[in-house]
């Protein structure tokens, strides 16, 4: 699942015309990074939150995208009919896993990273078995974010220290959403129950992790040389 539905608000004026996942760093949308990486881990299926200029979506992306299939979760056709983080999720669990205990991956749609995401399909047997409930990436901690969200001891995610952050990217068990209402709320602090239960892993990636955040950061993404080179 990519995240999609927000409103990207430091963005602005960009994203007043366009979603934040649909613009552009040099001939590269912001979204095709997230579509990249699942592709290139062997997921050929991907659920689209929608909602902030939702109707701009299927004429770009349609049903078939850069070799995967596009399947949206339309939440509204403005930010203010979106459901966050968490309401996003549970909205759209019944695409996801439908009745199964399926492990499915969510990521932020903004991001650009070389994280190989066959890491968090490698991850799937230990949802399934029930000995994790998910398994975050997590990466040092930003010069925007120094104070961190979270760290890892002995391979499980803790609160304990802030030494690290979320990186947006993780896999997770629908048994934890399947009795969650859909409503609007974020995945944090929600998830912080199972995390503080110890049955969240984590690893830590020190590669390129870039949360594109303004118009700056997205002019320099398209003069970055990690920009280039990437699978179409």
């Amino acid at each position: 699942m990519i995240l999609a539905a927000g409103r990207g608000k430091r963005m602005q004026p960009l994203t007043d015309q366009l979603p934040k996942p649909l613009l552009k760093a040099g001939d590269r949308r912001l979204i095709d990074w997230s579509i990249d990486s699942l592709r290139g881990a062997g997921i050929d299926e991907v659920v689209v939150n929608i909602a902030h200029l939702a109707d701009t979506f299927y004429p770009i992306l349609g049903e078939s995208y850069r070799g995967v299939r596009i399947i949206y979760s339309r939440e509204g056709a403005t930010y203010g009919e979106s459901l966050e983080t968490l309401g996003g999720i549970v909205k759209a669990l019944p695409l996801l896993s439908g009745d199964t205990d399926e492990p499915f991956i969510v990521v932020a749609g903004d991001i650009a990273t070389d994280f190989d995401f066959s890491r968090l399909v490698a991850q799937r047997e230990r949802l399934l078995q029930g000995q994790i409930d998910a398994h975050l990436v997590l990466v040092p901690n930003p010069d925007f974010h120094l104070e961190g969200d979270m760290g890892l001891e002995k391979g499980k995610v803790t609160r304990k220290v802030r030494t690290h952050t979320f990186s947006s990217i993780g896999i997770y068990s629908p048994r934890i959403f399947r009795e969650e209402a859909v409503r609007f709320e974020k995945l944090f602090p929600w998830l912080y129950q199972f995390i503080d239960s110890g049955r969240v892993s984590g690893e830590i990636y020190f590669g390129y992790w870039n949360n594109v955040g303004t118009p700056q950061a997205l002019e320099d993404l398209a003069k970055d040389p990690a920009h280039f080179g990437r699978p179409v």
